[in-house]
């Protein structure tokens, strides 16, 4: 679909290697396999706080999602071989509409799920996305799945994993609402920025002449992250 032929499988180019090397190694020092931890600073702030405060919650989802590793890996394989602006806004409205829906919901109804769990299926949607651009299903199976369906059920997934985060503020219920639709609004802000960055990165790569020779080995870098991160949550639930 949006996966043109590979035409080889040499190193990854110095902006794909350095991203790679970026997003595995914040995540393996990322609270020694507790990635949904939230910053202490961050939820003493809130813990302390009532009411309504849009701009310090429409920060902290920024800050989040900008931070996110998990799902900045996740939006880079989703926009892979995407070049339209039309497909991007479509997988990337999904997604949102995706973890905006569980995040508010979960948050609201409280709605508990083990960290470590969600977010390690987290991890998993990123090896999913790797192995999608790889064309792994299609050779394995003789089945493509859909890409759409996909990103928004991961993206629900997604949710899940925020609306755990949230709840590790201990926020206050005086102005939930407000203050959750605040941080949805923050975190999509994050988001556009994010994918800003990663679409000039993934630019600049495609200009470089050498992306399609390179695709292989950085789907190959992002699916080994997913799996690092898989394992790191795992690890946290087993230890926890």
């Amino acid at each position: 679909m949006f996966r043109p032929p590979y035409r080889g499988r040499s190193a990854v180019p110095i902006a794909g290697l350095t991203l790679a090397l970026i997003v595995i190694s914040s995540g393996l020092l990322s609270s020694a396999a507790s990635a949904h931890g939230v910053a202490e600073g961050d939820k003493g702030y809130i813990q302390e706080i009532s009411g309504v405060h849009l701009l310090s919650f429409v920060y902290l989802g920024a800050k989040h999602m900008v931070t996110g590793y998990d799902h900045l890996l996740f939006l880079a394989g989703v926009i892979f071989f995407l070049y339209r602006a039309k497909d991007i806004g479509i997988y990337v409205s999904l997604f949102a509409l995706g973890h905006s829906t569980t995040m508010l919901l979960g948050v609201y109804f409280g709605i508990g799920l083990n960290a470590f769990l969600i977010d390690a299926v987290i991890g998993l949607s990123v090896v999913y996305k790797a192995l999608d651009n790889l064309g792994a299903f299609q050779r394995w199976f003789g089945v493509q799945p859909n890409t759409k369906v996909a990103t928004l059920v991961f993206g629900l997934f997604h949710g899940f994993g925020l609306a755990t985060k949230i709840q590790d503020y201990d926020v206050s219920p005086d102005g939930l609402v407000p203050n959750l639709l605040a941080f949805n609004i923050g975190v999509e802000a994050g988001q556009l920025l994010a994918l800003s960055a990663i679409l000039i990165l993934m630019g600049f790569w495609r200009r470089s002449g050498g992306f399609f020779h390179h695709a292989y080995t950085a789907n190959v870098a992002m699916m080994t992250a997913g799996f690092v991160l898989v394992g790191m949550q795992l690890t946290g639930f087993f230890i926890a």
